[in-house]
């Protein structure tokens, strides 16, 4: 094995890890435009807007280092040394005890995730998950929970929770994975499992 072997993975891992956090921090702020009392696609033009300015912000940095190429060399010291510190490898606790409680993460209740759902719905007649993604992410304390989620991962978490989703939910006419207000209101199949037990048992 090469010396260089360890660095080089090192920047490697770095670099991706920098790219990883980069794209989750500029998805967030673009997804953070999108206004929710609106519909269609004027719910959308702020996330189009800070689109644009990303855009125009790459082009200036571009026309900038054309004029001055000696600026490329600064912008590639500065990714390799941040590169460099995210690549570093986690240190792994040793003298912990054995026995030592660990602190369980907070249960999530379904009456409360039903309520934000329904909320977030307002007057319509569904919700889109990246909508839910993006209102979770956006406010504490859910904003750190939810950090680096994706929208499978907010499915799976509902799914498991026993709350209704569907991939055709249309909000401002687009279609996409979501929530309906009728099928978030329907009786869930425990609760409407223990009201038939009752009838039958009150028969």
């Amino acid at each position: 094995m090469s010396r260089l072997t360890g660095p080089t993975v090192r920047l490697a891992t770095g670099s991706a890890t920098l790219a990883r956090r980069l794209g989750t921090r500029l998805t967030t702020w673009v997804a953070r435009g999108r206004r929710h009392d609106l519909t269609s696609w004027r719910a959308a033009l702020g996330c189009w807007l800070r689109l644009a300015l990303l855009a125009f912000g790459l082009y200036m940095l571009w026309r900038v280092v054309r004029a001055v190429p000696a600026l490329l060399w600064l912008l590639s010291s500065a990714w390799t040394a941040a590169a460099w510190r995210a690549g570093h490898p986690a240190e792994e606790p040793t003298d912990a005890p054995a026995d030592a409680p660990t602190e369980a993460p907070p249960a999530i209740d379904r009456e409360a995730v039903r309520t934000l759902l329904l909320t977030l719905m307002g007057d319509g007649s569904g919700v889109h998950l990246r909508t839910v993604l993006a209102h979770l992410q956006q406010h504490p304390p859910t904003a750190a929970q939810t950090a680096g989620w994706t929208v499978p991962d907010l499915r799976a978490r509902l799914v498991a929770l026993e709350v209704p989703v569907d991939r055709s939910v249309k909000v401002g006419r687009v279609p996409t994975w979501g929530v309906r207000r009728r099928d978030l209101e329907a009786p869930s199949p425990v609760t409407a499992q223990e009201s038939s037990t009752e009838a039958s048992t009150a028969a």
